[in-house]
């Protein structure tokens, strides 16, 4: 099981919060369902899930809803432990 945190500054700014705050209802609680599918399946399937190549371990969770695509990226910290630091469309 992984524990998924969101980067916080030393003044409290959460980008990665700060991005879900702004979408449409329907569309957080997609992010929200798949990042509780990153959390507990032990092998999430690599179209919501993987390691981006070519890079030093910065990992992309992708959320498709509504016909938009939604990127979180981030990186493990220890074996369990993903912290999300940054967030697109």
């Amino acid at each position: 099981m992984r524990k998924i945190i969101f980067y916080r500054t030393s003044t409290g700014h959460c980008p990665v919060e700060k991005f879900l705050d702004l979408l449409p209802s329907k569309h957080a609680k997609k992010v929200s369902w798949v990042l509780s599918l990153i959390e507990y399946l032990p092998m999430v399937p690599k179209q919501y899930f993987k390691k981006l190549v070519n890079t030093d371990d910065i990992w992309e969770v992708r959320v498709k809803s509504g016909g938009e695509a939604y990127r979180l990226l981030g990186f493990f910290d220890g074996s369990n432990l993903v912290v999300l630091d940054y967030a697109f469309q």
